[in-house]
């Protein structure tokens, strides 16, 4: 794995000195531990001429769960724990001669920015901007590996609370349990908070669970994700509380799923992202829902939840095989509730079977 480490640091490093760039700083934690293999709190990482430099402010052993650093990176632990490693990492850099430096500006701090400038004045700082983002799309079979496994361990838990009884629990309570679950399966933990909403909340994109008890009748909303060895994947799934389906429940399901359908099968590597998006749009705003969309259609997931790509109107860009991306369309409809359905997929080519499936809890609408 150290190779795949080196490799990624190396193609940073070519465009940084396309650019006429002496060195790089990389700050933001994800971008470190994707060239790193490990972010330890308060790390940043020197992509220097020669030697490539892990600073961090204290041992990185001292948090099992964040992993171990590439052996091949020189590691350098700051004398005082509240020291800035960015400051550091910016005065070696000025001290080997260098005369310019790339820093992720996205990143930065105004006032972190200026503590750079000041301790190397004679350094001219540019923005390296989205570089290490843009290396991060395509993803290697090992990252789509881990992302197969913590979508597999997000399956198993949203099974297991399909099996209990939900009438009369609260949201909240619901995505606790949802929570634990994931843990217990082997996840380093939710990839991000976990939505659980019920009637009037159901369908609504980023719904922060509340006391709301599960009624009769009602739609439920399940959006949750595991994060393992660092990778987020995620699923989304709507449900019907103890009774049959009423007719508009049926109706506004199916619609949803027929576009989330139109969405997954539209992903294909030379696919532009507004075209998938639009797939799916299509469907909902021909059936009078336009009002109620989200503004995007997916996006892309790893060491983040929300990367590029993003499915969205106004995207610019196409796909790749081997990125894989959320696919989530949903209609909320104020005061009654709504349909959501959200799947991770990697885009693989026809040759490959198509688009690649990691959540694979069933679509079909249920009555719990």
């Amino acid at each position: 794995m150290s190779e795949v480490y080196a490799n990624r640091r190396s193609r940073l490093r070519e465009h940084v000195n396309a650019a006429g760039t002496a060195a790089a700083l990389v700050t933001r934690p994800a971008n470190v531990r994707y060239l790193a293999a490990a972010a330890p709190r308060g790390a940043v990482l020197l992509i220097g001429a020669g030697e490539d430099v892990l600073v961090c402010a204290g041992p990185p052993g001292d948090r099992p769960h964040e992993g171990q650093p590439d052996e091949n990176l020189r590691l350098t632990v700051l004398p005082a724990p509240d020291g800035d490693a960015a400051v550091t990492a910016a005065g070696f850099v000025a001290e080997q001669g260098a005369d310019s430096l790339a820093v992720e500006e996205h990143h930065l701090t105004v006032t972190r920015h200026r503590a750079i400038a000041s301790v190397a004045p004679g350094l001219r700082l540019v923005d390296l901007g989205g570089a290490v983002e843009q290396l991060r799309v395509v993803k290697d079979e090992e990252e789509i590996s881990c992302l197969r496994i913590g979508a597999e361990i997000a399956d198993q838990a949203l099974g297991e609370l399909l099996e209990s009884i939900l009438v009369g629990r609260t949201e909240r309570h619901l995505a606790l349990e949802l929570e634990r679950r994931l843990v217990d399966h082997g996840a380093d933990g939710p990839a991000f908070p976990t939505s659980v909403a019920t009637g009037p909340h159901a369908g609504r994109r980023g719904h922060r669970p509340t006391d709301r008890r599960v009624e009769e009748g009602d739609f439920l909303s399940v959006c949750l994700g595991a994060t393992y060895r660092g990778y987020r994947c995620e699923i989304g799934r709507t449900f019907v509380i103890g009774t049959s389906p009423a007719d508009w429940q049926i109706e506004l399901y199916d619609l949803v799923f027929a576009a989330q359908r139109a969405g997954r099968e539209f992903l294909a590597p030379g696919a532009a992202y507004r075209d998938v998006d639009r797939a799916a749009r299509q469907v909902l705003d021909s059936a009078g829902y336009a009002e109620a969309l989200p503004p995007l259609t997916g996006h892309g997931v790893g060491l983040e939840i929300d990367e590029d790509p993003q499915l969205a109107p106004a995207a610019m860009g196409k796909l790749d095989a081997c990125v894989p991306v959320t696919v989530e369309p949903g209609v909320h409809l104020p005061g009654r509730g709504g349909v959501r359905i959200d799947d991770t997929l990697v885009v693989r080519p026809e040759a490959d079977g198509g688009p690649e499936l990691l959540t694979i809890t069933t679509k079909e609408l249920l009555a719990l």
